[in-house]
């Protein structure tokens, strides 16, 4: 991988995280009030799942923030781009997708073989 695409990876990732640290001023507070003493049981449910699901949403959120520390973490090191399984390098096009890759397609799938 040339110096070219690295930067252009480093800048997707960069933009990645920022986004993720930083929502937009704007946007709705990440985590609804949970129940609240206005509405009836179902407008409390509704709440209360609705903040369930902002909460898993901000997990998942920590988990990609992770991977991209990782993935600026490898390129610091020379690493990126390479399968931490089998040492070949990762495709392009699943970089182009996931550019905070850990594995080729190949041995991500014998991770998590398909039911």
């Amino acid at each position: 991988m040339g110096p070219g695409e690295l930067q252009r990876y480093k800048k997707r990732l960069l933009e990645k995280q920022q986004e993720l640290s930083f929502p937009e001023p704007d946007a709705e507070p990440r985590v609804p009030r949970a129940g609240g003493s206005e509405g009836d049981l179902i407008d409390h449910a509704n709440a209360d799942a609705e903040a369930d699901l902002q909460i898993h949403v901000h997990q998942a959120d920590g988990h990609l923030l992770r991977a991209i520390d990782e993935a600026l973490g490898r390129m610091r090191r020379g690493t990126y781009g390479v399968c931490e399984v089998c040492q070949q390098p990762i495709p392009q096009v699943r970089l182009e997708a996931v550019p905070w890759a850990r594995h080729c397609r190949n041995c991500k799938e014998q991770e998590h073989p398909a039911a």
